[in-house]
């Protein structure tokens, strides 16, 4: 059976705004000590994406083509299975990096990458990105500490998944995108994870119907409020209770 690829047809701007490159990536703690000029050699080669809802950016095993950062909307991060089955490793928010690993070692990209919404993209193309590097050795520290942080997790993930019951799990995914984003409620201290349960469901290997019973207790017991498409985080102390499972049988 021939896999149908979503054509990817990109908007492509100049230069990102100097004040807004700047902000995107000192939203990421592992790039934000970054020397001021080596922002402004990175800031010289950047170029904005801008992403319709569900489009292409790239497919598992094409050659990569440079570093990317979310500036806004969402990049989901997914695999399909000869059976059609989608497995989503995980949903990238506003100032997260992607794309580094196949810069690193030169080999294809691991995994399918959808934009979730419109979305805008930077983007520093790799000849460029290589170049910076060889130009300013010192900043291999700074994506190292990148690259190992994705291994963490990775393995993090693949430990809850065979210790913690769902209701762990779903608890520190949220927290994890809670983190991530820097979006507040109205102004309040509260986080908006723009988040659908379908999502959430196919990044902790569970149907839509579980993470919507889990979701509704959660929100009943005050922790949280769900609107389409978002979740507003209420008590965090309670959500990490339980994303150490010490609350799991209540639930």
């Amino acid at each position: 059976m021939t896999e149908k690829r979503t054509v990817k047809h990109f908007t492509v701007s100049s230069s990102p705004d100097a004040a807004m490159f700047r902000s995107l990536l000192l939203r990421n703690r592992w790039l934000r000590d970054l020397p001021t000029n080596c922002l402004d050699d990175m800031a010289d080669l950047a170029r904005l994406r801008q992403l319709e809802d569900g489009q292409l950016l790239h497919a598992k095993d094409d050659a990569a083509d440079g570093l990317y950062g979310v500036v806004n909307g969402a990049i989901k991060v997914s695999s399909t299975g000869l059976d059609g089955r989608e497995a989503v490793l995980t949903v990238l928010s506003p100032g997260s990096w992607f794309g580094e690993i196949s810069l690193f070692d030169d080999l294809p990209r691991t995994h399918d990458a959808h934009a979730t919404g419109p979305t805008t993209l930077v983007m520093i193309p790799r000849r460029g990105f290589q170049q910076l590097l060889e130009r300013r050795p010192e900043l291999y520290p700074h994506f190292m500490r990148l690259l190992c942080r994705r291994i963490r997790l990775s393995f993090a993930m693949l430990e809850d998944s065979a210790l913690l019951p769902l209701s762990s799990r779903l608890a520190k995914r949220l927290l994890m995108h809670a983190h991530n984003y820097e979006q507040n409620d109205q102004g309040s201290n509260q986080a908006t994870i723009q988040l659908s349960q379908e999502s959430l469901g196919l990044m902790l290997n569970s149907s839509r119907q579980s993470i919507n019973k889990l979701l509704k207790r959660l929100e009943q017991a005050g922790w949280l409020r769900i609107h389409y498409g978002q979740i507003v985080i209420l008590d965090e102390a309670a959500l990490a209770r339980l994303a150490l499972g010490e609350l799991a049988e209540e639930l």
